[in-house]
């Protein structure tokens, strides 16, 4: 999204960029324009979003196949995890996208109190409702007012491993939080360091907390801090802080310490486990990892890569969490008319159906084709996906206000650095995180 994210960036650089989009002659969604109407030609969407590498590739196609059916001409914007600053600065200064991807529902919320948003048109919010669970559409509404249609989702419980360096160490997939520290010390023991972790972004030490503490806590109390009905003070986060203090604080774990650890960011932190050298044997990040692996990192997901559900943690059920990035239509965009066809496009299984095939890519709509996935694993990643309805519980940081759990260098990103930097400092993290949610929430 992350950002997560989120939810995320998939290249080893980011990059800000506008690309036009081919235009042609295809076939899409009974749902919008028919093959050859050519309704939007001469027209220009601009699309927003924090995509970059082979995410922004994949998605490009997707918008290829728009520009083929309807005539439009798109453009591209990549974000960087700041998408929210970027958007608001656009707005201010006269010159709004017309389509953003938002890859949190507290991003998403703010907008629309701040008026930013148009409404998804009636055709949009019907395919949604017949296709998606309806936990995707609550999660994108707001007073009432349905303003984004989820169409990338992930499944953020999942952590992939080398092959060849648990073989070499000697030991299997762990089924909870113990196993896991013991299996990270064994591999240790073997001459690889046990886990890349991303901290340089901030969005993925969010998702290494928001899965302990689910496990650990439970949905009831997840929900709670998600809300700020309780305070990032409470004993549960205490214990969590303290749980996941455990594998930070062992530098023996962690490839290139804590200091090493923050200066990661995602991609690379992919390219430590899988790439030609590796200095890791595992990684934690969702399901988007295999697009890194198989498409940047020319590896094979399932025979060189292969991941575990995130372990359970004590006498907890192991975590089921995601996020997603919904298409929305800003107010002061320049072209409504084609925005609403483009997120109406969004919505159909075609749609999704394009990047499916690609990899690194769930879709929380029913009518996508488990077949069209390109393996196993992904397959299994969509089905459960699809399987758990409206249990699905959504990144605790992406529903946060964006000050707190959307912003790089600030509020819970920033504050599960300073942890992973000291994580014997677990009082004095859940004092920092207490404070800024408190004036991000009050705000």
């Amino acid at each position: 999204m992350r950002l997560q994210r989120t939810t995320t960036a998939l290249a080893v650089a980011l990059v800000l960029a506008a690309t036009g989009t081919a235009c042609g002659s295809g076939t899409g969604s009974g749902s919008t324009a028919s093959a050859g109407s050519q309704e939007l030609k001469g027209q220009t969407v601009s699309v927003a979003a924090v995509w970059t590498g082979s995410e922004q590739d994949n998605f490009k196609k997707v918008l290829d196949a728009f520009t083929a059916q309807t005539g439009a001409t798109t453009t591209f914007i990549s974000t960087g995890d700041n998408l929210s600053t970027l958007v608001g600065s656009k707005i201010a200064g006269g010159d709004a996208m017309d389509v953003v991807m938002v890859p949190q529902p507290g991003v998403l919320a703010q907008f629309a109190k701040q008026g930013w948003l148009e409404p998804l048109a009636p055709a949009t919010t019907a395919a949604a409702k017949k296709n998606f669970a309806s936990v995707w559409s609550d999660l994108a509404t707001v007073d009432g007012t349905q303003y984004g249609l989820y169409f990338k989702a992930a499944n953020k419980s999942t952590v992939w491993y080398n092959a060849a360096a648990l073989q070499i160490a000697g030991v299997q997939p762990p089924a909870n939080w113990d196993e896991l520290l013991k299996v990270s010390r064994a591999v240790s023991d073997s001459g690889t360091s046990a886990f890349s972790i991303a901290g340089q972004a901030g969005w993925p030490l969010t998702d290494w907390f928001e899965n302990v503490y689910l496990s650990q806590a439970g949905p009831e109390m997840y929900d709670k801090l998600t809300k700020h009905q309780i305070p990032w003070t409470d004993p549960s986060v205490i214990k969590a802080l303290t749980t996941l203090g455990k594998l930070f604080g062992d530098p023996a774990l962690v490839a290139g310490g804590t200091k090493g650890a923050l200066q990661t960011d995602f991609p690379t932190s992919v390219q430590q486990v899988f790439g030609p050298q590796p200095k890791a044997a595992l990684t934690y990040e969702g399901d988007f990892v295999g697009g890194v692996i198989s498409g940047d990192l020319k590896k094979t997901v399932g025979q060189d890569a292969k991941v575990f559900p995130f372990p359970a943690v004590d006498t907890g059920k192991a975590p089921v969490m995601g996020g997603g990035d919904a298409a929305v239509v800003l107010k002061d965009g320049k072209n409504k008319t084609a925005a609403q066809k483009l997120v109406e496009y969004l919505a159909s299984p075609q749609a999704a159906e394009i990047w499916a095939k690609s990899g690194g890519f769930l879709s929380p709509n029913r009518a996508v084709a488990l077949s069209l996935y390109p393996d196993d694993t992904t397959r299994q990643f969509a089905k459960s996906l699809i399987d758990a309805g409206d249990t699905f519980r959504f990144d605790m940081s992406d529903q946060a206000p964006a000050a707190f759990g959307g912003t790089a260098g600030s509020g819970e990103w920033k504050d599960l650095q300073d942890f992973l930097a000291n994580p014997s400092d677990v009082q004095g993290a859940a004092n920092k995180l207490e404070a800024d949610a408190a004036k991000a929430y009050k705000g």
